[in-house]
């Protein structure tokens, strides 16, 4: 068969534009990719929930993937590893109560599951501000490519409208700073304090919650809201705060 380059661009053209389409009003959007949102994804999807993922970087996974300073290995504590399970991610006790897995298998099932759980995400796309709306809750998210910022390209964004958004920005958490910024006083963003990671991942949970109306944070950005400290190569506390984001917007949405 000859192949018709013209057939190939308008497949690529036609296909994403279709898809992208049917995400601009969306039930969840979640921002960042790492492995607190892609198991939020996963969770939202898999309960029949539109969801959306932008990443800004090209790559998905966050900094899971390099491991423990780029070696390719993660310990997740006993309390998360029914997710590993889930995941179906292979993994051998170091001990009693660690577990050691292999950081590239396991962020490839975790992105695997989200989009094949339902869930469409979108890399080389930057958040760049939210939408407020219906009495000062935020209903939805202004994106742009991300090499408009890098190459500080004077274009104007596009929006999209979500009933809810998760950030999962990590240790930045862009998107409550951003609101922060914007709207002085609705939403004080402490920091990130330095790592100690029997206290990070003790609390992470605690602080994985709605911190402005329409707003959930998960992950590291929980933990930079709250002013918790990092935690390190362990992400139990990563994957268990994925999994609690998702349940509060379910709630959310009364479903």
């Amino acid at each position: 068969m000859e192949l018709d380059e013209i057939t190939i661009t308008r497949a690529i053209i036609e296909d994403f534009t279709s898809d992208f389409l049917q995400s601009i009003d969306t039930d969840v959007a979640l921002v960042g990719g790492g492995p607190a949102n892609l198991i939020a994804a996963r969770t939202l999807a898999k309960a029949g929930i539109k969801t959306v993922l932008f990443e800004r970087k090209l790559e998905i996974g966050g900094g899971m993937w390099g491991g423990g300073m780029m070696m390719p290995r993660i310990v997740v504590q006993e309390e998360a590893r029914h997710i590993l399970d889930d995941l179906g991610v292979r993994y051998h006790t170091y001990k009693e109560g660690y577990y050691v897995a292999d950081s590239i298998e396991c962020t490839g099932k975790l992105v695997y599951e989200a989009a094949s759980s339902g869930a469409s995400i979108y890399n080389l796309i930057s958040v760049e501000d939210v939408m407020i709306r219906e009495g000062d809750a935020v209903t939805g998210l202004v994106i742009n490519r991300t090499i408009v910022d890098m190459q500080k390209l004077h274009v104007d964004p596009i929006t999209i409208r979500a009933k809810v958004v998760i950030d999962g920005t990590g240790h930045d958490a862009e998107i409550c700073t951003t609101l922060s910024r914007k709207i002085p006083g609705a939403l004080h963003v402490a920091g990130e304090k330095p790592m100690w990671a029997d206290v990070a991942e003790r609390i992470i949970l605690d602080n994985t919650k709605e911190v402005y109306p329409g707003l959930i944070v998960t992950g590291m950005a929980a933990n930079a809201v709250a002013g918790a400290p990092r935690m390190g190569p362990i992400f139990g506390g990563m994957l268990l705060s994925g999994e609690k984001a998702a349940q509060i917007a379910i709630a959310k949405l009364g479903l």
